[in-house]
């Protein structure tokens, strides 16, 4: 019975490449000259933690990450923004999580959606990602089609389309 996986993964390598052109990138600009900004990606949390001066320079920092990802192909709904925190002195700390896998909301919201499409397949979840089987082809073709028309807030890869 044909099936695929739908999933939500981003490579690490490709990451790391877009942090450090994104980092070569500040250090290069004159309104960062004598800024103590630091950029470090964690890859056994998947956090980016940025510290940074003031306001201005942390939009200035984000916008050149997401420039970057764009250009290596990364889709930046994968980056979740969370809340600046003050560090000591006057400096200011944000954290920017990756978000990996599909979360058991987004899941449901797919599952549903392939579910009142009307189309002759099954889906299921499994973990972090979920499985959608049919017994034509096309149908499967289909789901893709339909649920690249909408917006589940992460990037979607659909992978190991079988027979």
């Amino acid at each position: 019975m044909p099936s695929f996986d739908i999933v939500s993964k981003i490579d690490g390598q490709t990451l790391d490449n877009a942090i450090n052109n994104a980092k070569k990138e500040i250090l290069n600009r004159y309104d960062f000259n004598d800024s103590k900004s630091t950029v470090e990606l964690d890859k056994k949390t998947n956090e980016i933690t940025i510290v940074t001066e003031n306001d201005m320079r942390l939009k200035a920092i984000q916008d050149s990450i997401i420039s970057r990802m764009v250009k290596q192909n990364l889709d930046p709904k994968s980056l979740d923004m969370g809340k600046e925190q003050y560090a000591s002195g006057n400096m200011i700390r944000k954290e920017i999580k990756i978000k990996e896998g599909i979360d058991k909301e987004t899941s449901k919201k797919i599952v549903k959606k392939i579910k009142d499409s009307g189309l002759k397949v099954q889906a299921s979840i499994m973990d972090d990602q979920v499985r959608v089987q049919g017994k034509k082809i096309d149908d499967l073709q289909s789901v893709i089609a339909l649920l690249r028309g909408d917006d589940f807030g992460q990037p979607l890869q659909y992978i190991n389309m079988r027979n």
